[in-house]
C-alpha cells in the first residue's frame, strides 16, 4: 500500500492537471480577428442564445392558440410569472404595465446566458464577463433616473435622493457625497457584480471538480488514485445541479432588483 501511494505520488508530480482560471473567460477570438467586430466563443454563444431565444418567444407567438399546449403554457406561465411575481408585485399592476416589456426582456435573457454555461457544446454563461452585466445594470438605473425625472422633476428627484427627508440638516455634510455616490456607482455597481461574481465562480468550481476527475481516472494511471475521482466527479454532478438552480435564481434576482429600484424613483404614495 506504501509503494501504491508512492507510486501515485511520483506520478501527481510528474503529470499535471489543468487549472481553470480566469483566463478562460478571455478566450482568443475565433471570428474577424484584428476588427472592431471581432467575436470570440463568449460573444458567439450569446449571439447565439440570443437568435434561439428570439425564435422560440416568436414561433410560440405565431403558433399561439386559444387553448394552449404544454409548450405553450410553459412559456405562458414564464411570462406570466414575470409579469404578475416580479414587476405587479413590487410596483403594483397601475404603475407595472410600463416595465413589463422590459423586465421580461430582462429576466428572460439573463435566464437563457446563464444557462449557456450548463449546456454541452456551450460550456460557458454568456453573462460571465462584466460586460454585460453593466450594460443591464445602466439599462437599469437609465430607466430609475428617467422615471425619477418624469415622475418628479430633476431638481426634486435630486433632492429626494440626496437629502432624505428626516435628517439633521449637518448630517447631510457627510450623508449627501455618500448617497450621490451610492446613486451613480454603489447600487450600479453591486448589481453588476453580483451576476458577474455568481457566473465566474459557478463555472470555476464546476470546470475545477471536472478538470480533477479526467486527471485522476483517465490522466493518471493509477488504480489508488481512481476514488478521488470518483469523489470529483460526484461533486461535480451536484455542482451542475445547483448552476442551474444558481443561474435561474440569479435572473429573478437581477430581474426584482431591477423593478425594485425603478420603483424607489416614483414619489411616495400616501
Amino acid at each position: 500500500m506504501v509503494d501504491a501511494f508512492a507510486a501515485g505520488a511520483v506520478t501527481l508530480a510528474e503529470s499535471s492537471m489543468h487549472m481553470p482560471s480566469i483566463d478562460d473567460f478571455l478566450p482568443p477570438e475565433i471570428l474577424f480577428q484584428g476588427t472592431p467586430f471581432a467575436i470570440n466563443r463568449i460573444i458567439f454563444v450569446r449571439i447565439l442564445a440570443a437568435i434561439i431565444l428570439m425564435l422560440v418567444l416568436g414561433i410560440t407567438a405565431a403558433r399561439a392558440k386559444l387553448v394552449p399546449g404544454r409548450w405553450q403554457s410553459a412559456v405562458e406561465w414564464i411570462v406570466n410569472f414575470t409579469k404578475t411575481d416580479i414587476v405587479y408585485q413590487v410596483m403594483g399592476e397601475a404603475r407595472g404595465k410600463r416595465y413589463v416589456p422590459m423586465i421580461t426582456t430582462v429576466f428572460l435573457t439573463l435566464l437563457v446566458f446563464n444557462l449557456c454555461g450548463e449546456v454541452p457544446g456551450m460550456n460557458i454563461a454568456a453573462s460571465a464577463t462584466i460586460t454585460l452585466p453593466l450594460v443591464f445594470a445602466m439599462w437599469c438605473f437609465f430607466q430609475y433616473w428617467i422615471a425619477g425625472i418624469r415622475e418628479k422633476g430633476l431638481g426634486h428627484f435630486l433632492r429626494d435622493e440626496l437629502f432624505p427627508k428626516g435628517v439633521p440638516w449637518p448630517i447631510y455634510i457627510l450623508l449627501s457625497p455618500i448617497q450621490l455616490l451610492e446613486l451613480l456607482v454603489i447600487r450600479p455597481f453591486s448589481l453588476t457584480i453580483r451576476l458577474f461574481a455568481n457566473m465566474v465562480s459557478g463555472h470555476l468550481i464546476l470546470a475545477l471538480c471536472l478538470s480533477a476527475t479526467q486527471y485522476f481516472l483517465i490522466d493518471v494511471v493509477n488504480k489508488v488514485m481512481m476514488p478521488f475521482g470518483v469523489v470529483t466527479f460526484a461533486a461535480g454532478m451536484f455542482m451542475y445541479l445547483f448552476e442551474i438552480l444558481v443561474a435561474a435564481l440569479q435572473a429573478y434576482i437581477f430581474a426584482i432588483l431591477t423593478t425594485a429600484y425603478i420603483n424607489m424613483s416614483y414619489p411616495e404614495i400616501d
